[in-house]
């Protein structure tokens, strides 16, 4: 059974720091593309970053046009686990954080990836 377990979300002032965790089991880390998506009420869930895999993708990340430059994805192969660090954070950051799974390359439509975890909830004071 494949599991993504997100944690590290909070309330945290602006201009302030969090890293969130996703730890996975029970698939292939290194065939698979990771990547953290946001939701916040009443939008659609949209695509954060993502660092496709290396032996099927292209290796590389991506990111939103809001995080470039603030937040930055990355992976401990031996620990099976995606990291988003986050910086600088703003209000708009507000939502819930899930990570995701898709075999090969970074996608930004949900709906290609095939296993996601329970959101962490990230809340920005301003």
């Amino acid at each position: 059974e494949v599991q993504l377990q997100a944690s590290g979300g909070g309330l945290v002032q602006a201009g302030g720091s969090l890293r969130l965790s996703c730890a996975a089991s029970g698939l292939d880390f290194d065939e698979y593309a990771m990547a953290w998506f946001r939701q916040a009420p009443g939008k659609e869930r949209d695509l954060v970053a993502c660092t496709s895999s290396i032996s099927r993708g292209d290796g590389k990340t991506h990111y939103s046009d809001s995080a470039k430059g603030r937040f930055t994805i990355s992976e401990d192969n031996a620990r099976k686990t995606v990291y988003l660090q986050m910086n600088a954070l703003k209000p708009e950051d507000t939502a819930v954080y899930f990570c995701a799974a898709e075999r090969n390359f970074c996608s930004a439509w949900s709906v290609e990836y095939d296993f996601w975890g329970k959101g962490t909830q990230v809340t920005v004071s301003s």
